[in-house]
């Protein structure tokens, strides 16, 4: 197999590093100009993450239009995606406002809410049966209706109501909890058995809006995601499944949002799974089987420690970034950091 061939080659003269950088310095650049406007930079989580201008989701409702959030398309594949950065406090309110004009069905968190003791997304959705989460700000409530928690994802199912028509929809939340935040998943396929099930659930399907998808910055975790997903479906329709390249289809998808897929780790996961998961498609039915087994889904979660208590209410809106932790992090896009600009620096989250 050519891919195979090309991930041995690689992994033998340790070139992913390599490899990695020259996807980076192919990337486009294009116009971030509207991230940048003074009342919108508050809304971005990271200062060196921001939404092209021409790919950027629009929000249709009220005086605000912006959200850091793009559409990828995948015209081939007819598949789209919209990758967005973690809620801030602030923006609660837009993100779910955008998963109702899209016509969303379902969304994809990568991350957790609290990572390596730093927040990296707002609890943008209620954690009890009982209590449901209000935006008045964009006239949405939220409400838990069941989740089923597995050893590493949890699915919950939400129904998200518009407050001005009553309208109510189903949406579905597929929470990957053990993603570490400076890596890859733990297995291949651990990984695709998680993509499968959201796969099954059809809301990537093209009669539903959009799946959303975000990590924190919403680039890393969900580039990763939305390449291995993407790769797989070309080499189900394609002819020569052979044909599919990796690294084109990431600079393609690279066109709408700028640094998907951020460490070279997670390049040679994206390999790694794509690999494995074109075994099913070339017609082994039984491995989706193993995958699930393997994954041990069933297992009990691992204990995670107390949450600490949540922050006040924020007074700011939002405008307050995170403290930052300095953690072996670099900048992302290598823009060099000043010490004044520590409060919106990224950390690189992977």
């Amino acid at each position: 197999e050519a891919m195979e061939a090309e991930f041995l080659e690689i992994d033998e003269n340790e070139r992913w590093s390599a490899i990695y950088q020259e996807i980076r310095q192919q990337s486009s650049e294009c116009a971030c100009n509207d991230a940048k406007l003074p009342e919108n930079k508050t809304r971005n989580r990271y200062r060196d993450v921001s939404p092209f201008d021409h790919s950027r989701i629009h929000l249709q409702l009220g005086s605000n239009d912006y959200i850091n959030a793009s559409l990828i398309t995948v015209e081939e594949a007819q598949r789209n995606y919209i990758l967005t950065q973690g809620p801030l406090p602030s923006t609660c309110g837009h993100f779910w406002e955008m998963v109702w004009e899209q016509r969303t069905h379902g969304v994809v968190m990568l991350n957790r809410v609290i990572e390596k003791g730093s927040i990296k997304c707002a609890q943008y959705w209620p954690q009890r049966e009982e209590k449901d989460a209000i935006f008045e700000d964009t006239n949405f409530k939220v409400t838990l209706v069941s989740e089923d928690i597995k050893s590493y994802y949890t699915v919950r199912q939400l129904e998200l109501e518009n407050l001005l028509t009553h309208e109510t929809r189903e949406i579905l939340h597929f929470h990957y909890t053990t993603w570490p935040d400076f890596g890859v998943p733990e297995s291949p396929a651990s990984f695709l058995n998680f993509l499968f099930k959201v796969r099954e659930s059809g809301c990537l399907n093209s009669e539903h809006g959009p799946v959303v998808v975000h990590c924190s910055a919403g680039i890393g975790r969900s580039g990763t995601f939305c390449l291995v997903d993407t790769c797989l479906l070309l080499m189900s329709l394609r002819k020569d499944p052979s044909s599919v390249r990796i690294r084109d289809v990431l600079l393609k998808m690279r066109q709408y949002r700028m640094g998907l897929i951020q460490t070279a780790d997670q390049l040679r996961f994206s390999y790694l799974a794509v690999i494995e998961g074109a075994k099913y498609i070339k017609g082994d039915k039984s491995l989706q089987e193993s995958w699930k087994e393997l994954s041990n889904e069933e297992d009990d979660p691992p204990e995670s420690p107390p949450p600490p208590p949540p922050p006040p209410r924020d007074p700011h809106n939002g405008k307050v970034q995170p403290p930052f932790f300095p953690d072996k992090e670099e900048p992302l896009l290598s823009s060099p950091v000043r010490k004044e600009h520590f409060s919106h620096h990224t950390e690189t989250e992977t």
